[in-house]
């Protein structure tokens, strides 16, 4: 059979046009600073005219053995991301570290999407407490660079992280120090959809370790912890009501200590829905030192999200590579207005 459709030029074609190289064809599009500017400009005229659309990107990346990109994988929506403050940070941190190294940045959100068919990368930044996975072992499976942020450290990938314990142990040792002995805690997720009375041993590895270290100061064991399915502030608050709402005063928490400080500010929202003044008769502790934070006056520990964020990125493009390599940012308590002795 024949057709009178005529072939698709390609990048012989040109060169066959022109008189070139097909290696100085291809450097017009993959290495343009090792053509001058007018024999760049023929080739490009050329391909117009003859219909080349120029290397396939897959094709051109196989062939440099090199993507050009670095993936970032967690498991929250997109839309969670892009409102989360601290999330935005740690974004941010990735973003700039990946400009400055000339390569591109690619978000696979959810906890369904599998990014080894959805992501084209040279590496993987792994953003979850969960250990394990189908997620997580493809990408350990892959050969390709791995960071996990926060998670569970892993043979053979890199780790990026805080030391949550010791930030939870200064949170809750200042509230005891004020005196404070009806403390509860406002926590993280505890287990995939779970949202009230925690009951067990944590699933996430940051919810573990920050509760670990409010008991290491000295929390009393039996204190009441509630376990948010969402950080936010809306969770803060319904978590904070159940807490608050008792009807005997001796039951209620003179303090509470907050996972995060957008569950903080929701604890302070029910607060002052309830006409309890933070914090004289409540005091409040966050963790993250958002941006929003400072201006609510709150107590929180420090963490630099987006340090975090261009740690992560630079370690996956180290070419020394990054198994075995651990980066731990530093953790700071910040005194500011929600925290004072309880209540006589």
């Amino acid at each position: 059979m024949s057709s009178d459709r005529p072939a698709r030029a390609t990048l012989e074609t040109v060169a066959r046009e022109l008189g070139l190289s097909t290696a100085t064809v291809s450097n017009a599009y993959n290495r343009p600073d090792q053509l001058s500017a007018a024999t760049r400009q023929r080739v490009l005229e050329a391909a117009a005219r003859l219909g080349y659309p120029g290397p396939h990107p897959v094709a051109a990346t196989l062939r440099r053995g090199r993507i050009g990109a670095l993936a970032w994988v967690f498991e929250d929506p997109i839309s969670y991301v892009l409102h989360d403050p601290a999330a935005v940070a740690f974004l941010r941190g990735l973003g700039e570290a990946c400009e400055e190294a000339g390569v591109a940045l690619t978000v696979v959100p959810g906890p369904d999407a599998d990014p080894l068919r959805t992501a084209l990368a040279d590496g993987f930044v792994w953003d979850s407490d969960l250990d394990g996975g189908a997620r997580l072992e493809a990408l350990a499976a892959g050969g390709r660079p791995l960071v996990i942020v926060d998670g569970p450290p892993r043979t053979g990938a890199g780790h990026v992280g805080i030391d949550d314990h010791e930030g939870a142990r200064l949170a809750a040792g200042h509230l005891l120090g004020l005196g404070h002995r009806r403390i509860a805690v406002v926590a993280l997720r505890a287990a995939p959809g779970v949202d009230g009375p925690l009951t067990g041993e944590p699933a996430y590895r940051t919810t573990r370790r920050r509760l670990d270290g409010y008991r290491a100061a000295g929390l009393d064991p039996g204190a009441e912890v509630w376990a948010c399915a969402e950080n936010t502030p809306e969770a803060g608050a319904r978590a904070a009501g159940a807490l608050l709402d008792r009807d005997d005063p001796a039951l209620r928490p003179t303090a509470i200590l907050a996972m995060s400080d957008q569950l903080a500010l929701g604890v302070m929202a029910a607060a002052a829905t309830r006409r309890i003044r933070v914090p004289a008769g409540l005091s409040v502790v966050g963790f993250d030192d958002i941006p929003e934070a400072a201006g609510a006056g709150l107590t929180t520990i420090h963490q630099p999200h987006q340090a975090k964020g261009a740690a992560a990125a630079r370690l996956l493009l180290d070419p020394a590579g990054v198994a075995g390599q651990a980066i731990q940012l530093p953790v700071q308590r910040v005194l500011r207005a929600s925290t004072a002795p309880p209540p006589a």
